[in-house]
């Protein structure tokens, strides 16, 4: 599993001019799941986003998570996060999973942040949305399950 992850002071996601979830200060997540996922990458990803420290502390310092501040996660369904630029210039996005099982993998993904207490909004899976993101810092940082272990 894949995730662009940023720091926001807030977030939201529209379809067809629909508001379908917004977050205010907190975490957006752009997320994909790849072809060779497992519950294990869902798991380990929910847990490193969540308790992440890329909030400040009193002292200044990156040394605070968004649970630890009481923010919420945007989460954004994007297979492209997989895409693969090594050959020619139209992105390969082989190592993407199919769509069909990559909902589910997406729902269980947000059901495992949930499983974290901390409030999470969505964009609607595989819609063609609007993402409106106001970037604190900006901080963004890359998490792939395949790099974790």
């Amino acid at each position: 599993m894949r995730a662009v992850v940023q720091r926001v002071v807030a977030a939201r996601v529209e379809v067809a001019g629909e508001l379908v979830g917004s977050i205010s200060r907190g975490l957006c997540v752009f997320v994909g799941a790849g072809k060779d996922d497992l519950e294990a990458d869902l798991a380990s990803t929910a847990s490193r986003i969540v308790h992440m420290r890329i909030f400040p502390d009193p002292k200044g310092k990156l040394g605070l998570s968004v649970k630890d501040i009481g923010g919420s996660v945007l989460v954004v369904s994007q297979f492209t996060v997989y895409g693969d630029m090594r050959r020619g210039r139209r992105p390969s996005f082989d190592a993407a999973m199919h769509p069909i099982p990559a909902r589910d993998a997406y729902e269980r993904f947000v059901a495992l942040l949930r499983a974290h207490d901390v409030f999470v909004a969505t964009g609607r899976f595989a819609a063609d949305m609007r993402v409106f993101v106001d970037n604190d810092g900006p901080v963004t940082i890359l998490v792939d399950s395949a790099k974790a272990f």
